[in-house]
């Protein structure tokens, strides 16, 4: 397939290059810094601003899919703001490309236990909130989307360095809630969440709604 992956030099971006490019996909990687992207066989990369909304949409023109890992940076003091005009140019782009097919990588924090989404819990850490909050919000007007087979994937509450290093190919999946073990974990490395990424844009299975995976 040809694939265009948004993000590609983040922590989740360069996990789900590793595995689109393992599989034998062509990539076209959009990134702001090329010289982040070591070169390697059946891969592209091509400088774009993922909010230039024309330039995105030439880029992306004539692919099979889309994969956006757009992270608009934890540290950001705009972060709230910039992740969700970021997310709705990029959505936009797609939607101008002709390219039917969009996958966004979201954030845990609009999974719901109880009745309640994470981010709003008072357990919540308050530095991810802003990024979370703008995930959350995001996902709400995605789901308005009528024209593009989109799909959102929110990760396991715990998927960060230090539950990653390890493929193993096996994860369970969700809907609105977490996925917990016998244990009462909610937790994945990267490279599985990237299997769980490249098997939905592979054989789509969750077409135009949000998903989770977790062990």
């Amino acid at each position: 397939m040809k694939v265009v992956l948004i993000g590609a030099s983040g922590f989740v971006g360069k996990a789900v290059l590793n595995e689109l490019l393992q599989k034998g996909h062509q990539v076209t990687a959009i990134v702001r810094n090329p010289e982040n992207i070591k070169p390697q066989n059946g891969l592209t990369v091509t400088k774009v601003d993922a909010t230039d909304i024309d330039a995105l949409a030439d880029a992306v023109k004539g692919s099979d899919a889309v994969v956006s890992a757009y992270n608009a940076g934890w540290t950001n003091p705009n972060l709230y703001d910039d992740f969700l005009n970021g997310s709705k140019a990029i959505q936009a782009g797609v939607k101008k490309s002709g390219v039917k097919r969009l996958l966004v990588i979201g954030g845990a924090g609009s999974l719901f236990i109880n009745g309640q989404q994470l981010v709003d819990s008072p357990q919540f850490p308050a530095e991810y909130k802003a990024g979370a909050s703008s995930a959350r919000d995001y996902l709400n007007e995605l789901q308005n989307e009528t024209e593009l087979d989109w799909t959102f994937l929110s990760p396991s509450i715990e998927m960060h360095p230090g539950t990653s290093g390890v493929r193993t190919g096996v994860y369970r999946t969700g809907k609105d809630s977490p996925v917990f073990n016998e244990a009462g974990r909610c937790y994945i490395s990267v490279e599985d969440l990237s299997v769980a990424i490249v098997d939905e844009v592979e054989q789509p299975k969750h077409v135009r709604e949000r998903f989770t995976v977790a062990y």
